[in-house]
């Protein structure tokens, strides 16, 4: 069959109301067929007398039985179209091959060699276009002859049921999509490892001939150091000048955004989150960021390293159960603590924060250059610092505090699960320079 004549089939599978293949086609008393919800609804805004909606013939009666050639026909139709075959959706991302099997057990479309794995060969799996095709039946749940005379409570209970199984849908689609997003994301980042795992030691082999050269450039000096005064000059080594020590790696990695994740985060947005009211401190870390002191006057700072004056803001409230995210503005500081603190701590003017229900992120300047980084567990964020707006995100049941870079909507830091046994309040503190 040539491309036009199989056209003109296809054309003769489609509803000429809703201009898609049929789904339970019906053929009425002129000779042509609909979809039987598209005719019901057709005739329901139209009222009687029941037309065609092609010839404008009236039809003797409202309820038809399904055409069950033409239904298969159409679907047969449906599981060619080009969109079924070529869809990158449809590709594995681990193998590369079609997926063309539908797992019950997961509600996952999968290749072949997906199936067979240990994770999904005990499910029972369907070929993709027959489990479209129990899905299309969900159409059956209503009674569309009803539905265009009276409206009933079966019929709405009918739809509630039809509502429910296009909504699994819908978050079926939205959980294959998460994952494949997700095995990319983790594939990028596992690249991009590499590269700066090559990097750091292209610097180490840079870092040590640099070591080397300036060990003999010192023995050199050494001896010209006790040359006659008349002879020292014509020694003098013009290419130690020239001689500089190789930068050091930064290893910082791209912060991916997550789809999705803020519109869930705002669903728990808490107005107001911090106090208004400002109070004055010297805050100090320690040279390996494992606890933060900060107190009302420079007794409270430790003399090395040396304090810096400082805000801190607390929480307007403190939290001790539920889901609650907020946004603080970090634009304008460059030296900043932000997160949660137990209750408790909130009394003391100057306090030693490295408690264990203490979740803090850090960002802070050492020999002009900025870090991120975390305690409790202390851990340097090897990622891009947020310049804008960070969101904390607490799940007191589930003992989750999280960190985000709003810009970018991606994850800076997520603390391990905790069990949280006091109210936490919101904290902020920034430095004046």
């Amino acid at each position: 069959m040539d491309s036009d004549s199989l056209q003109a089939f296809q054309n003769e599978l489609i509803c000429s109301i809703c201009m898609n293949y049929f789904i339970d086609p019906v053929t009425i008393d002129c000779g042509h067929s609909f979809c039987k919800p598209c005719l019901c609804l057709c005739w329901e805004e139209g009222r009687a007398p029941m037309r065609c909606p092609v010839c404008r013939k009236i039809s003797a009666k409202s309820d038809f039985n399904t055409n069950a050639a033409l239904k298969k026909l159409a679907s047969l139709a449906r599981q060619t179209r080009p969109q079924n075959i070529n869809n990158s959706h449809n590709i594995c991302v681990l193998h590369k091959e079609t997926k063309e099997l539908f797992c019950e057990a997961d509600k996952r479309f999968l290749c072949g060699p997906c199936s067979e794995s240990p994770e999904h060969m005990a499910h029972s799996h369907s070929p993709m276009g027959w489990a479209a095709e129990e899905c299309r039946k969900v159409y059956k749940l209503l009674d569309y002859t009803q539905t265009c005379n009276s409206f009933n409570q079966t019929s709405l209970q009918d739809y509630v049921s039809l509502r429910k199984v296009i909504i699994t849908i819908q978050y079926q689609k939205m959980h294959l999509l998460l994952h494949e997003e997700e095995q990319l994301h983790l594939q990028a980042l596992e690249r991009e490892a590499e590269e700066l795992f090559q990097q750091l030691q292209d610097s180490q082999v840079r870092m040590t001939q640099h070591l080397e050269r300036m060990k003999d450039m010192y023995r050199v000096l050494w001896e010209t150091c006790h040359m006659p005064d008349v002879e020292l000059p014509f020694f003098c080594r013009a290419d130690l000048a020239e001689m500089q020590k190789p930068q050091p790696v930064n290893p910082e990695l791209t912060s991916w955004r997550i789809t999705g994740v803020l519109d869930m985060l705002n669903n728990f947005r808490v107005d107001n989150a911090l106090s208004t009211e400002m109070t004055p401190c010297y805050i100090s870390l320690s040279e390996d960021v494992r606890h933060v002191i900060f107190g009302d006057d420079h007794r409270s700072a430790p003399m090395d390293p040396q304090g810096v004056e400082s805000f801190a803001v607390w929480g307007a409230q403190a939290f001790n159960s539920g889901r609650h995210y907020w946004e603080v503005d970090v634009t304008h500081s460059s030296t900043w603590i932000l997160g949660v603190c137990r209750d408790s701590t909130t009394a003391d003017s100057s306090i030693l924060i490295d408690s264990d229900e203490t979740f803090l992120l850090i960002s802070s300047k050492r020999n002009n250059h900025y870090s991120l980084s975390t305690i409790s567990p202390p851990l340097i964020q090897h990622v891009q610092r947020p310049l804008g707006r960070v969101g904390v995100f607490l799940d007191y049941e589930n003992g989750s505090v999280s960190f985000f870079d709003v810009s970018k909507s991606s994850l800076i830091y997520d603390f391990p699960p905790s069990s949280f046994s006091s109210p936490l309040r919101p904290f902020f503190c920034f430095g004046c320079k």
